[in-house]
């Protein structure tokens, strides 16, 4: 058993995950809206050895001219999140294309979960197949940089459904609400608390300073 000394070696350690048939080993990007869960799973899946598979962009990549796509923009317009069966199948049909495409390894590449599981029911759904070894919880204590963060992130266009304040509050509050639960679904010494204020380049080497102490949990070194 030994712990990982550099963010490269990430990539170099076979078998990260589970062989095929067992689960898929994972690491959770945890937070309310606007904490900048995208912003890190973007950097930690260019990161060797990691694999980002968000469940918006799954979602944001529906034909919204298509039943499905239509609902999606009918709960996304509300700030209410879409019924668990439903968001766990079209997110495990989305990486099970990304595994037969080869984008994604799974004997060679942890799993990055960002925006799911977003309640207790997801997270027990998702218990089946997934396996999740460290949890990254970006905590951010003031709504206010939260809805600024969101605000920004609308201006820029790419999420049309942030340029309502009053969604914003909602999905703010439907996260205290129905998903900081979550956390209560691992184990406590798998749980990491990062301040998601922090400017993201301070964020990201927090969360690979994490991975990196981790260690044999994470490499699957054994």
């Amino acid at each position: 058993m030994r712990t990982l000394s550099t963010a490269s070696e990430l990539g170099r350690e076979t078998p990260l995950v589970a062989r095929p048939g067992d689960k898929f080993r994972a690491v959770l990007l945890f937070g309310a809206p606007g904490s900048g869960k995208g912003t890190q799973g973007r950097l930690l899946g260019a990161t060797p050895g990691f694999f980002h598979c968000a469940c918006g962009d799954v979602f944001r990549a529906l034909d919204v001219q298509s039943s499905l796509g239509r609902a999606f923009i009918d709960y996304s317009t509300r700030g209410e999140l879409v019924p668990d069966e439903l968001t766990v199948h079209l997110w495990r049909k989305r990486l099970e294309e990304h595994v037969a495409s080869s984008a994604f390894r799974p004997d060679h590449e942890w799993l990055v979960l960002d925006g799911i599981p977003r309640n207790v029911e997801q997270a027990r759904m998702m218990k089946a197949f997934v396996d999740v070894s460290l949890v990254l919880h970006l905590r951010c204590d003031d709504p206010a940089v939260l809805e600024s963060r969101l605000a920004r992130r609308a201006s820029e266009g790419s999420r049309p459904d942030d340029t309502c304040v009053e969604i914003v509050r909602r999905r703010i509050a439907v996260f205290e609400s129905e998903s900081l639960g979550v956390l209560d679904c691992y184990a406590r010494p798998i749980v990491r608390s990062i301040d998601a204020s922090a400017a993201p380049g301070s964020v990201f080497a927090e969360i690979l300073g994490h991975v990196l102490s981790t260690g044999d949990a994470v490499s699957g070194v054994t």
